[in-house]
């Protein structure tokens, strides 16, 4: 069953932040306790110097789509301010999906944490590595539903 989850973080309420550049980033969990590595998260972006947090949206949980053998996802997703470029941000979020656990098996296998940028800036960027804005985005409920409630 669809569900909508709050948490301490999750939403949190808007902040400001000097740093020039603002991303809008897809959040997304299906392996062991989702909500706490969002905690995690949200502290490990809080003590960044690069990243401030601007705002975070409701936790939503919904079915996975692509490969449906697996345990539904946790959704959320974060508008942070930050001093990265478009390649260095993703760069960055590769490193922390690794640091807190992902492995890459298969195409849209379950994972311990998730991180799309969705947007940033008005930048478009069509690359190998990189689609910004997330090519997908609009027909996800995963983002669309969390981004609705994000205050």
């Amino acid at each position: 069953m669809k569900k909508i989850i709050k948490t301490t973080f999750f939403p949190a309420p808007l902040k400001k932040s000097s740093k020039k550049n603002r991303a809008l980033i897809g959040v997304g969990c299906n392996i062991g306790n989702c909500i706490r590595r969002f905690k995690k998260l949200y502290s490990f972006f809080n003590s960044h110097p690069r990243i401030d947090i601007i705002q975070t949206s409701i936790i939503y949980k919904n079915p996975p789509f692509g490969y449906l053998n697996q345990p539904w996802f946790y959704n959320t997703v974060m508008i942070v301010a930050t001093d990265f470029s478009p390649y260095e941000l993703l760069n960055f979020l590769l490193y922390t999906e690794k640091k807190f656990g992902r492995k890459r098996s298969f195409k849209n296998a379950p994972r311990t944490l998730d991180l799309d940028i969705i947007m940033y800036n008005n930048v478009k960027i069509k690359s190998e590595k990189l689609n910004i804005p997330h090519p997908f985005f609009k027909n996800r409920d995963s983002v669309l539903v969390p981004l609705a409630l994000k205050d």
